[in-house]
């Protein structure tokens, strides 16, 4: 160790073969000087090396250290390199911000309140949508929205942003909308017509219901 009239007692790494400050080093007692060898920087990647090595020999698996520019952080989840404003705090990691990115959080955090409330997977889901032909189970509208029995908590279906509301409006009750489409004929066409004469797509709607009412 030697001294610097710029930046004070000074040591050679011999692995980056710098000369820096002794702030730069760790302590050891053990050394004459009361310093680690190497300087922190080649320490870390030696202590990396080390460990990756000795989990390779165990046959496991170790993820690549990727480099990320300052004000920016790796997201292992997406693969992605993103800015700090891209991630939530979290005072209890190393850096201050959570394990995974904004988007990542919102999409695991959509993916167990699927399987919490419905019990569904992903591909639960797909499958379910891929039976009523991909869409609504009522309409031909785009499937959004998960139904289900709000008396047994179990789905029923997948339906569009109309159809799920109107449902919930009229409180899943069947008589309650054969009356309402009783309601519009009565005051939109000529005649009346029976109460079982109903078009398809009004059957449909029964229909389902009918084969989802709760026990």
């Amino acid at each position: 160790m030697t001294y610097s009239s710029f930046i004070g007692p000074i040591k050679r790494c011999p692995d980056c073969g710098e000369t820096k400050s002794v702030a730069e080093f760790s302590r050891n007692a053990a050394r004459p000087d009361g310093l680690q060898f190497y300087c922190k920087s080649c320490y870390s990647l030696r202590a990396a090396r080390t460990y990756r090595d000795r989990q390779l020999r165990k046959g496991k698996v170790v993820r690549e250290r990727v480099e990320v520019p300052e004000g920016y952080k790796y997201c292992r989840r997406c693969d992605s390199i993103k800015p700090f404003a891209e991630w939530h705090r979290n005072v209890r990691q190393s850096d201050g911000l959570s394990g995974y990115c904004k988007s990542c959080r919102a999409e695991l955090s959509r993916l167990r309140h699927l399987k919490k409330t419905f019990g569904l997977t992903p591909a639960d889901l797909a499958a379910l949508v891929a039976s009523q032909g991909g869409t609504c189970a009522i309409c031909d509208g785009p499937p959004q929205h998960i139904d289900h029995d709000h008396a047994t908590g179990k789905v029923r279906g997948v339906l569009c942003g109309p159809c799920n509301m109107g449902l919930g409006q009229f409180g899943d009750d069947p008589q309650r909308l054969m009356r309402a489409t009783t309601y519009l004929r009565r005051h939109g066409v000529t005649s009346v017509p029976a109460i079982d004469e109903y078009s398809p797509a009004e059957g449909v709607v029964f229909e389902y219901l009918a084969r989802h009412r709760s026990a």
